[in-house]
């Protein structure tokens, strides 16, 4: 068998492993010798920042200068400059009682309650935060004293000499009210550097809103009652004229009620027309005894002329006689009893309805005093002022961790905004 032949039996494996031992080993050449160099490892690092795009070190120097930097200073800031600031907390509410009377025990204890006003604790709440309190604040204590900067901490202190403006915009940052809709209960809180300041400014606060919703209670009472006693006035003047009128009138007339004079009149035309018939009936009596020329009949019949006269007279002078229409109508013609009457009966007219109007004024006056005491707004304190131990404010972590993801959401919104424009370019 030739050689080939079994070399091709063989396994691959053993014919691979044969082949490595019969060829020839390779010579090594002399390497050569290895040389340190120093300063080229110094200056790998250097290399990997200069590998570094401009825009790579912008990103990264906006981050330390805008993020990191900004709320390093902040915390340090919070940690050893900020002074202490202490709180005094007080709840009240403006309440009214009503005049209705409460039919139980239960409805004494919700009177009050019931009586609440939501524009009046507006008006208060406005009150609070208005320049007329941090004038009358600054006034009692002093703002540039009381809240002077404590050591370094001029961040959260209030500068000397500074306008109304300004110190307004700083007393709203040192004093939080809250008003709560459904129970119309105010929650005030004032800070200050120390636990008495901030307990006596509390205190100062709670006692000018005393005096805010007095004024306006009694500004409301005084315009209630004004509108009462003008009307009382008005039908008081009223009321003299008309009875001034009436006296003008009796004393030209010389009769105190001529309606009572007619019923005398009419009482005597009555009296004289009885009288007439009776001498009319003895007139008729005699004649059938006597003659006409008798001295009684000519006495009878003078008799009776004069109780006809009489009573033409009187009929006249109360308008039912037969006077023409003309002298019973002229514009001078007071004197008959009917239109003494008729004048009489209207001057009593007005007479009566100005005292039905001044009565009904006096009524309207006395009602409207009466709800005006019963409406009046007072301020009820729930809680008193409080006096702090232990200072809350500032909020040294949270005032930190807030400026650092602030920044870092400012500076991630710019890098993001250049990527976004650099893509679209």
């Amino acid at each position: 068998m030739a050689p080939e032949e079994k070399s091709l039996r063989k396994p691959k494996n053993l014919r691979l492993l044969e082949g490595l031992l019969e060829s020839p080993m390779p010579v090594a050449e002399p390497s050569p010798p290895v040389i340190e160099v120093e300063p080229q490892a110094a200056k790998a690092p250097h290399g990997w920042i200069s590998k570094l795009r401009p825009r790579h070190l912008a990103i990264v120097s906006g981050f330390v200068a805008f993020v990191a930097l900004p709320a390093v200073l902040t915390s340090l800031y919070m940690a050893f400059i900020a002074a202490d600031q202490y709180h005094s907390s007080a709840s009240f509410s403006v309440r009214s009682i009503e005049a209705s009377q409460p039919s139980d025990l239960l409805g004494m204890f919700s009177q009050a309650s019931s009586g609440s006003t939501f524009s009046d604790s507006y008006v208060l709440l406005d009150f609070i935060r208005s320049e007329r309190m941090v004038q009358a604040v600054d006034e009692a204590f002093g703002l540039d004293s009381v809240f002077a900067p404590r050591g370094l901490d001029y961040f959260y202190g209030i500068g000397r000499d500074l306008p109304i403006e300004d110190k307004l915009e700083y007393w709203r940052s040192m004093v939080n009210v809250n008003f709560d809709h459904t129970s119309g209960i105010m929650e005030l809180e004032v800070k200050a550097f120390t636990p008495e300041d901030s307990q006596k400014i509390s205190a100062f606060v709670i006692t000018q809103s005393e005096k805010l919703v007095n004024e306006l209670s009694l500004s409301a009472r005084n315009e209630v009652l004004k509108v009462a006693q003008s009307e009382v006035r008005m039908a008081e003047e009223r009321l003299s004229n008309a009875r001034l009128a009436l006296r003008i009138y009796r004393d030209s007339s010389q009769e105190a009620d001529p309606v009572e004079g007619a019923k005398l009149a009419t009482q005597l035309v009555a009296g004289l027309e009885e009288k007439l018939v009776q001498l009319k009936t003895e007139l008729s009596t005699a004649l059938t005894q006597m003659s006409e020329d008798t001295p009684r009949i000519r006495v009878m019949r003078s008799q009776i002329a004069s109780l006809e006269k009489q009573i033409e007279q009187e009929r006249q002078r109360f308008g039912s006689g037969t006077a023409s229409k003309q002298s019973r109508t002229a514009a001078a013609s007071f004197t008959d009893v009917a239109s003494r009457i008729q004048q009489y009966e209207t001057l009593e007219t007005d007479r009566e309805f100005a005292e039905r109007a001044y009565t009904s004024a006096l009524t309207g006056l006395e009602k409207a005093r009466i709800e005006a005491n019963a409406k009046q707004r007072y301020l009820a304190v729930f809680i008193q002022p409080t006096l702090s131990e232990l200072a809350q404010y500032p909020s040294r972590l949270l005032n930190s961790i807030l400026v650092f993801l602030g920044a870092l959401l400012a500076w991630g919104v710019v890098v993001m905004g250049y990527y976004n424009i650099r893509d679209r370019n």
